[in-house]
């Protein structure tokens, strides 16, 4: 149980220590700053220990935002300070000068906590401090601003503030207008009910499977019930982060839980849509391989732009700022939110399509409505990087780099090529994935595919021989997923045997968790996937050629069986890899992430 020491003269009628039990607290009282420091150095070094002034007065849940939030090691509020377990030596440090500069006694007037806050800051600690808005944290001189502070308290319903910072700031049209208005009361009935984000994230997983299991059917009920199914866990997938936000229940296996079933619920749908339709007579897994290759290769170029430019310098540029004079425009905040057709607006046009249409129509509004988005986005932000005048970092590189997923072939490779043949990284990627995917699409396994791919692996290992700061750098990664994931999905098709594609999906979805999870770790700052596993797997160099080889060298059938056993494979090697590193890593207690809502 986290302990909270309450300093400075007490006040009668003051709220605050049971407003600090109801959030969990151990209070304990110091008569002096000397007795705060011995009463902290008794609490465990493995707990959470707060100091607060025992006259702040404010509401309960800007003390909840302050005190609670597990994402930061130490974070404050006006008369309050507090520090998890790696923030309390910064903290007892501190807590000792200002007990030393006041003789250990108590000040009528100053607060002890903001005292230690503002030498922590002048440790060059990082503190977090909670963006409050309407919400009321404060420590009275006197009786006056006391009443005062109590009437600005009595203004202002926090639990309607609560609510509504549950919600993302930033979300699409659908999930703002059609979801949230309701998912936020739903979120709270579970936070009462001691329901936790991740037994939601699960249930919304559950309901896409099913979902998914209902169009296998292949009839009509079944794909109107996949369609309703579909909503219902896009509204689970909305509450399980506005409970987190609601509850201050942030953790890093929950934020990976939560990206990672997203992919697993869209792409088991498609697999289910596509079941459906072969019930029916029609053969659509080109369609939904097809589906899943571009989704992918979206949120790839998504995943490398914002790591290349997490850290930049200088990071302005003439499309960046007609892009930021249309967001201060209402209709076009919405219309540019819309056609980039994010999860909510994508759920809810393939819900919609399944429940009225064919799953083939589905599928080929999906794969219209994708590539516009794709196109729409990568050209602006191609443009955004050619006019930004930006100094990429190291960690921007090696982010590039692991997103790349090189194996040992091109690592052994751009050691030894010469420097003189070396050319822009996203010239040689896109000039080796355009040869490929050509080869394979208009030869098939042929010789001319064996000549491609060698080019290929030559041309990948060009590519990240060197630091990838260039301009245009980031779009190496997703020149490589589209390589990798086409080549799989054209031999596939041309194979003509049946279960070749549902093989190619499955491989392709293998492989595609391998990435999203490399995405996810980085973005949780917990590193790469170890060097093994990315051996492992092939690297995508390696994957690609030992596909195109067997291809070449198998029949048809023999073929699908290769795929099939390759898929596997790969699932069970990259699936047990990252179950063991995320739950290694809760427990071990790293960092705790999540999306922000909107401030107070």
């Amino acid at each position: 149980m986290p302990t909270a020491i309450l300093t400075g003269l007490p006040v009668p009628g003051s709220s605050i220590e049971g407003d600090l039990r109801s959030l969990g607290y151990d209070v304990r009282t110091a008569s002096d700053a000397g007795d705060a420091e011995t009463l902290l150095a008794a609490v465990p070094g493995d707990q959470r220990v707060a100091v607060v002034d025992a006259r702040f007065v404010g509401h309960e849940h800007a003390l909840r935002l302050g005190l609670t939030d597990p994402r930061f090691p130490i974070a404050a509020i006006p008369g309050a300070v507090t520090a998890q377990p790696d923030g309390r030596q910064a903290l007892t440090r501190a807590m000792a000068r200002e007990n030393s500069a006041s003789g250990g006694a108590v000040l009528a007037v100053d607060s002890l906590a903001d005292r230690v806050v503002t030498a922590l800051d002048a440790d060059g600690v990082d503190v977090y401090r909670p963006e409050l808005g309407s919400l009321v944290a404060e420590v009275p001189a006197d009786p006056q601003a006391r009443n005062e502070a109590r009437q600005a308290v009595a203004a202002v319903d926090d639990e309607a503030v609560r609510l509504k910072s549950a919600v993302k700031a930033r979300d699409g049209f659908f999930t703002t207008f059609c979801i949230s208005p309701y998912s936020r009361y739903l979120a709270r009935w579970c936070a009462r009910r001691g329901l936790t984000p991740n037994q939601v994230t699960t249930a919304s997983l559950i309901t896409a499977l099913i979902a998914a299991a209902c169009a296998a059917t292949g009839t009509r009920g079944g794909f109107i019930a996949a369609g309703v199914l579909l909503i219902a866990s896009f509204v689970l997938d909305c509450t399980d982060g506005q409970l987190a936000r609601y509850s201050l229940q942030y953790s890093t296996l929950g934020a990976w839980l939560d990206a990672t079933f997203d992919r697993a619920k869209e792409y088991a749908y498609y697999a289910g849509l596509a079941l459906g339709a072969a019930r029916g007579g029609d053969d659509v897994w080109a369609l939904a391989l097809g589906a899943m290759v571009l989704q992918t290769c979206r949120h790839v170029v998504d995943f490398s732009f914002n790591e290349a430019n997490h850290d930049a310098t200088a990071n302005t540029s003439p499309t960046a700022a007609l892009s930021d004079k249309l967001d201060s425009v209402g209709w076009t905040v919405w219309v540019r939110r819309m056609i980039v057709l994010p999860i909510g607006e994508r759920w809810a046009m393939i819900a919609v399509l399944t429940a009225a249409a064919t799953p083939r129509i589905t599928f080929y509004a999906l794969l219209i409505g994708c590539a516009f988005a794709a196109t729409y986005t990568t050209a602006g932000r191609v443009l955004r990087s050619l006019t930004r005048k930006a100094r990429r970092t190291d960690r921007a590189a090696q982010a590039l780099a692991d997103l790349a997923d090189n194996g040992l072939l091109t690592e052994l490779l751009a050691r030894t090529l010469p420097a003189g043949i070396r050319i822009p990284a996203p010239l040689a990627a896109g000039a080796g994935a355009g040869l490929l995917v050509l080869a394979a699409g208009f030869d098939g396994p042929g010789f001319s595919l064996l000549v491609a791919v060698v080019l290929y692996v030559l041309l990948s290992a060009d590519a990240v021989a060197r630091p990838l700061k260039g301009a245009l750098d980031w779009l190496v990664p997703p020149l490589f997923r589209a390589a990798e994931y086409g080549t799989v999905l054209i031999l596939a098709a041309q194979a003509d045997v049946q279960g070749a594609l549902p093989a190619a999906f499955g491989l392709v979805g293998a492989v595609a968790y391998h990435h999203y999870d490399t995405v996810y770790r980085i973005r949780g700052n917990a590193g790469a996937p170890p060097a093994w596993l990315v051996r492992a797997v092939g690297g995508q160099e390696g994957r690609t050629l030992v596909v195109a080889v067997l291809a070449m060298a198998l029949t048809a059938s023999q073929f699908k069986v290769a795929l099939t056993v390759l898929a596997v494979a790969v699932a069970v090697v990259v699936l047990v890899e990252s179950i063991r590193f995320w739950v290694a890593a809760h427990k071990g207690g790293a960092p705790a992430v999540h999306d922000e809502g909107e401030p107070a």
